[in-house]
């Protein structure tokens, strides 16, 4: 039989590119959206699902083991950008940011467990951001959310080892999706001592993201972690300047990579 794979937030961007590379080679695919029938051309179903609400999470796993009768493999990709200087991003910006990149996944992880240990197999693939391994300017929240995503990631896989259930995180740099336009935009205020330096640094993220890889990579990525036996902790998938950022970090002073941050960022 088919593996039988769940994409969070497979309507659009990466998720969309994920599922239907994924279909084409045979596998069978649901994506999700807080909206299906805005997607009635999508190449496969598409199920209702509001990560941030746990009665939709436990709805939409329930939906597609009734259906199937398994449910083999789990992408954790919908999310969400969110900018802004820390000081001026609203409290409950923060915090929808974080229900969103990690406690929905979270939740969307214990949902699946069950199935997949009654299975005695399974996959569970988190799509986090190279953004998670440092402290961005103005993307601080984002990369906080992620950062943390990656490190749950670690401790889970050693506690659901036992299970036959593998877990990796797959981080990837920036690609030509519809990302900016979801994302929350703390607002250029007037009067803010940060309104040129955010002004510029968010351009600046924008053209990155527009002038971004084919998503079609990251589905190639993904397709050959599902034909590997033993997945590994970590991903990085992107450009190669910024999959060598992280090597950088590691490498060099503090003081020093943080110059080389606010030098790209024309701080």
């Amino acid at each position: 039989m088919s593996k039988v794979v769940l994409i969070t937030g497979g309507s659009s961007g990466i998720g969309k590119s994920i599922g239907e590379f994924l279909q084409e080679k045979g596998l069978k695919v649901y994506g999700t959206s807080r909206n299906p029938q805005n997607y009635p051309n999508s190449k496969f179903p598409i199920v209702a699902l509001d990560v941030t609400n746990k009665q939709s999470v436990i709805n939409c796993v329930a939906e597609v083991i009734k259906k199937e009768g398994q449910l083999d493999i789990l992408i954790n990709n919908a999310g969400v950008g969110i900018t802004g200087p820390i000081e001026e991003i609203p409290e409950v910006e923060i915090k929808n940011n974080f229900e969103t990149n990690f406690f929905g996944p979270i939740n969307m992880i214990k949902a699946v467990l069950p199935q997949m240990r009654k299975q005695n197999s399974g996959l569970i693939i988190n799509i986090t951001s190279i953004a998670g391994y440092m402290g961005l300017p103005y993307r601080g929240i984002y990369s906080a959310s992620k950062g943390a995503f990656e490190i749950l990631t670690e401790a889970f896989r050693m506690e659901i080892k036992d299970f036959n259930i593998h877990m990796t995180n797959v981080a990837p740099g920036d690609f030509a999706t519809n990302i900016a336009a979801g994302r929350y935009h703390a607002p250029e205020l007037e009067n803010s001592p940060y309104k040129v330096p955010y002004g510029n640094t968010l351009r600046l993220m924008n053209e990155h993201v527009d002038h971004g890889s084919d998503p079609g990579i990251m589905a190639k990525v993904i397709f050959k972690i599902i034909n590997t036996k033993n997945p590994k902790v970590h991903y990085k998938v992107g450009a190669f300047m910024q999959k060598f950022s992280i090597v950088l970090k590691r490498i060099l002073p503090d003081k020093v990579y943080e110059k080389l941050l606010l030098n790209h960022y024309k701080l």
